[in-house]
């Protein structure tokens, strides 16, 4: 397979994959399985298992291990890198206009009428993500217990900004793998975990070093979905740091969501409005990096990967957690709007999304529109 025709495929990819996952699953199989032929069915589906046991934005994984697949570290070098760099440039540069010290007012007003729509995009990834989560890890009482336990605490964590949701995520990974190995077997197999929670102590300075850190934060243990990013972000980006304001926060992921790509590339706006284009650009190499190194080093043992046991039940103690990190992120998105209007924009966008399951795309660019309109009657778009 030349590199040539690795990087013209992935690349349009990355500029009609508007819609987030499901959208590059589609994609990806129609051009690997379907029109090519270069990949089986089966081997396909198993990538999509794969990948979604990985931290990470899943879909970029699966592009990256598709051509993998094709021409090995090289072709997945050239495939991810294309796959990414069209929506990176996009939000990179829109970042420019709606980040700006004074933008446009109707740049201002189409960013405050999408941001008040993202938390009900909250809330639909959420719901979409529960029925496998909760399939995932158990029928009996005592497992769907776990489920809700680990789900309250990462809708805890979200709902008040705890900088610490990290740690919530990993504990409920490893309270997950204890209760297993203390069923299955003596729990002497925790010694090789008891590190990680060290991991995410750090990144407690400012400056560069913070922004590295919230990067490696977002790419490396943003479990159960790209989306889990935002309770991530949040904390950091508004209240600890003081990069954005809650508004530009919420324009920021609003960006994510309606450029081309993995919801991942919130992250280089927010580097953006941290340390400008060079913080951007340099936030969302470490944010992807994790998902290079997962397939460039994994991918050979990916089946065994997915047998093994720790594994799957760190991944699904840590999911739960993560999905209810996401429902639990729409509190703080909510709470920091700031006009009325925006909270007629809200419920709208639940009705849209969440009750009638429409394309989040589409939504969040009419509630642009009515944030215009709002503008033009004479409302106020500011804080």
């Amino acid at each position: 397979m030349s590199l040539a025709t690795i990087a013209r495929e992935w690349t349009r990819i990355g500029c009609i994959g508007f819609g987030g996952p499901p959208t590059h699953i589609v994609l990806l199989r129609k051009l690997c399985v379907s029109d090519r032929g270069w990949i089986s069915m089966t081997e396909f589906e198993d990538g999509i298992a794969a990948t979604n046991l990985l931290p990470g934005p899943a879909s970029t994984q699966l592009a990256i291990l598709c051509a993998w697949r094709l021409r090995r570290r090289l072709g997945a070098l050239v495939g991810g890198v294309c796959f990414i760099a069209p929506g990176l440039i996009a939000i990179l540069a829109l970042s420019a206009l709606f980040l700006a010290g004074h933008p446009p007012l109707w740049a201002q007003a189409a960013a405050a009428g999408a941001g008040a729509a993202v938390a009900a995009v909250a809330l639909n990834a959420a719901f979409a993500l529960m029925p496998g989560s909760w399939k995932r890890i158990g029928s009996r009482p005592v497992e769907r217990g776990r489920w809700l336990l680990y789900a309250s605490a990462g809708g805890l964590a979200a709902a008040t900004t705890s900088p610490y949701l990290v740690l919530v995520l990993i504990a409920s990974g490893l309270a997950e793998v204890g209760v297993r190995e203390w069923r299955d077997r003596p729990p002497v197999r925790l010694r090789s975990y008891v590190l990680l929670p060290l991991l995410a102590s750090v990144g407690s300075v400012g400056g560069i070093g913070a922004l590295i850190w919230e990067g490696l934060k977002v790419g490396a243990v943003s479990y159960g979905g790209g989306f889990v990013i935002v309770p991530l972000m949040q904390s950091d980006a508004v209240t600890a740091y003081h990069w954005m304001t809650n508004a530009q926060f919420l324009n920021a992921v609003a960006l994510g969501q309606i450029t081309p790509g993995p919801v991942v590339q919130t992250i280089a706006a927010v580097g953006y409005a941290a340390a400008g284009l060079g913080g951007g650009v340099l936030a969302a190499v470490i944010a992807f990096t994790p998902s290079f190194l997962f397939v460039l080093l994994g991918a050979p043992h990916l089946d065994r990967i997915r047998a093994h046991a720790s594994v799957q039940a760190f991944l699904t103690g840590a999911g739960s957690a993560a999905i209810g990190a996401i429902a639990g992120s729409a509190v703080p998105l909510g709470l920091a709007l700031a006009q009325p209007w925006q909270v007629g924009v809200l419920a709208a966008a639940f009705v849209w999304f969440v009750l009638l399951r429409h394309n989040v795309v589409v939504g969040l660019v009419a509630a642009g529109v009515i944030g215009v309109a709002a503008s033009f009657a004479g409302l106020p778009v500011g804080p």
